[in-house]
This record gives C-alpha cells, sequence and structure tokens, in this order.
C-alpha cells in the first residue's frame, strides 16, 4: 500500500450531485434497471433499497425510484449481466449493472459492453460482502490470494445479524438489512476511502463524477469515473467498491 500523504484538497469530497435521468427516458419515475451477476444478495440488497428510499423523501427533495433488478436463478457472468440488464431496459430506462471481480475472465468485455450501452458499473473487488462489511468499519489491504475470505470473516464478526453468513446463507433478510439502516454515510466514506489508498498512487477520492466522459465511451474514461486514475487497471484495484456511487445517484447519500 503506498505511504503518500493525501492533501486536504484529495480528501474534498467533490463530487457531482445526482443528475436527473437523460431525456431519452420516458418515465416520470426514476426508473433504473440493475443487473445482478449475484443470485442472491444483490438482488435483495436492492430490493431494501427500494423498500426504504423508493418513496422519496419531501423534506430533503430526495426523488423517488424503482429498481428494477435483473438477474439469473444460477448467476450471470459480468459480460452477460451487462446484455441482460440492456435486454431488460430496451433503451427505455437506466441501466446499470453490480458484479464483483471474484474468478472472472470476463471483466474487460463487461467494461466495454457496459461503455458500449451507456451502462454503469458498480465493480467490487474482491466482492460484494465488501460493500457490506464498509457499513461497519473501514477495510484496506490487498486481498490477492485471499479473494474473499478475510471480507467474510470480517462480516461476520460486524454484527450478530451476520454472524451466520455464508453459502448458503448469504440472503439480507429483515434482521441483516436493519443492520444496514443508517450506516450507508459510513459506507460511502469507507469506500471512497479506498480509491485515496489504491496502489496506483495516482488515484483520488475528490475526481470522482457523475458527468458523462468528455472524450467519447471509452471504458478507462468510465472506468475513472469512481476517482480511480484512467490508466489505473480495473483488476488491480484491490481493494475497491464502487457501490456507492449507485446510492450517491439515487440521492441516499449525499458527498
Amino acid at each position: 500500500m503506498s505511504s503518500r500523504r493525501r492533501s486536504k484538497k484529495d480528501a474534498a469530497s467533490t463530487v457531482m450531485p445526482p443528475q436527473a435521468p437523460p431525456s431519452q427516458y420516458s418515465r416520470r419515475e426514476r426508473v433504473l434497471y440493475v443487473g445482478c451477476e449475484g443470485e442472491v444478495t444483490e438482488y435483495d440488497y436492492l430490493r431494501y433499497l427500494n423498500k426504504e428510499y423508493g418513496s422519496g423523501d419531501s423534506e430533503t427533495g430526495r426523488p423517488a425510484f424503482t429498481i428494477k433488478p435483473v438477474r439469473k436463478a444460477d448467476g450471470l457472468i459480468p459480460s452477460r449481466a451487462v446484455k441482460a440488464v440492456v435486454d431488460a431496459a430496451q433503451g427505455e430506462d437506466e441501466t446499470w449493472v453490480l458484479f464483483d471481480r471474484d474468478s472472472h475472465h470476463d471483466i474487460p468485455e463487461a467494461f466495454a459492453a457496459a461503455a458500449d450501452s451507456d451502462t454503469e458499473v458498480c465493480f467490487s473487488h474482491p466482492s460484494f460482502e465488501l460493500w457490506l462489511l464498509l457499513h461497519f468499519q473501514p477495510f484496506g489491504g490487498a486481498q490477492g490470494a485471499a479473494k474473499n475470505t478475510h471480507v467474510l470473516e470480517k462480516l461476520r464478526k460486524a454484527d450478530p445479524a451476520y454472524k451466520r453468513f455464508d453459502k448458503p446463507d448469504k440472503g439480507l433478510d429483515a434482521a441483516r438489512t436493519k443492520a444496514l439502516k443508517g450506516k450507508e454515510k459510513a459506507a460511502v466514506q469507507h469506500a471512497r476511502a479506498l480509491v485515496g489508498q489504491c496502489e496506483h498512487g495516482s488515484c483520488k477520492p475528490a475526481n470522482a463524477t457523475f458527468e458523462a466522459p468528455k472524450y467519447g465511451r471509452s471504458t478507462k474514461e468510465r472506468a475513472a469515473r469512481s476517482g480511480h486514475a484512467k490508466n489505473c487497471e480495473v483488476l488491480s484495484r484491490d481493494p475497491s467498491t464502487d457501490v456507492w456511487r449507485l446510492l450517491v445517484s439515487l440521492g441516499i447519500v449525499k458527498v
């Protein structure tokens, strides 16, 4: 891990505020089709966001939204998750996709397909469970060969509701989602901190943006919008998670 010191400017929160869906989307209420690589955990999490935040908040001005998860019973590899969500939305609504590093070999293809279809990517390394863990505590250190082992160990100790979280019990029931409630801001802060800790050395959380890339829809331009440098390879962002971008885009958390 790089020992470089971060300046106050680097640590500043300058992420662009959530923007209204592009004009080509026809529905009055914001609708997002979100492709899930995983079969259970991500699907349950998206349903939780719908239930807790989908109706909007008139006091804060947070608009209503509907997330429509797209999944397959036995899961989807990243590139197929992109295709599935694009096919489901049929060009009428926003498309997002959640997928993990795991041992997938098609991640570059998935990012390229997402760039071509204007699909937002929430990539997690090593896994989506890292995003859950960041609700309870910060995390750091490349996982490498350990893959998801350390993340799961810490998650099971983070809250009693997750004590038995593991296959085949990786669903997010009422107790587990209740444990997440109110900790979204901390999770976003911890996720953004990982950008600043990236071993690449030039990644800065203050560089994150929701604006469309200025130079076309290249994979590198789009993948850099979480604050990583354009030449920081996605597969080297260990650990990292971009799920925070979804919550900021929906107005659930302001940064």
